[in-house]
């Protein structure tokens, strides 16, 4: 059996690659907290949702706090690490514009007036960052660009 190759990407997955995962949290952040309410706005069968929900919060991304107690009802906010996703999803977002869509369903209007946009930039300088500009630096030891090395 191969060893897979050590990957935070993968790891990310494995909490949030499911697509209803990803629908739940776009709801999350547009301020949709109640199992109904993103039931509805989501289309995932119920058992599904409940699922994924179980899953996010187990995985440290959303926490539970009731806000009925008669009957006991829960909403559902993002913990530190939910918020870090943010970013994730505009980007998936602007991606989705850029090429399955033939106008955008959803713009987000900055603060200053302008429409926003996601982008990727250099931690350091702040430049944009074409993929032509990065170079991959494996820090797990015995795996390259292609793969395990043996030896």
């Amino acid at each position: 059996m191969t060893t897979p190759r050590p990957c935070s990407i993968a790891d990310t997955l494995s909490v949030v690659g499911e697509k209803y995962s990803l629908l739940v949290l776009r709801e999350v952040f547009f301020g949709v907290r109640r199992f109904n309410d993103m039931a509805r706005n989501i289309g995932a069968p119920r058992d599904v949702l409940t699922a994924r929900l179980n899953h996010l919060v187990e995985a440290g991304v959303l926490e539970k706090a009731p806000y009925s107690t008669r009957p006991l009802r829960y909403e559902y906010r993002p913990t530190e690490a939910g918020r870090e996703l943010r970013g994730v999803l505009l980007t998936l977002l602007r991606w989705g514009d850029r090429y399955l869509a033939d106008r955008p369903p959803l713009v987000f209007e900055h603060s200053c007036g302008a429409d926003f946009e996601a982008k990727v930039v250099c931690r350091a300088c702040g430049g944009d960052v074409p993929s032509d500009s990065m170079t991959p630096r494996f820090e797990v030891e015995g795996w390259g660009a292609a793969g395990q090395v043996s030896g």
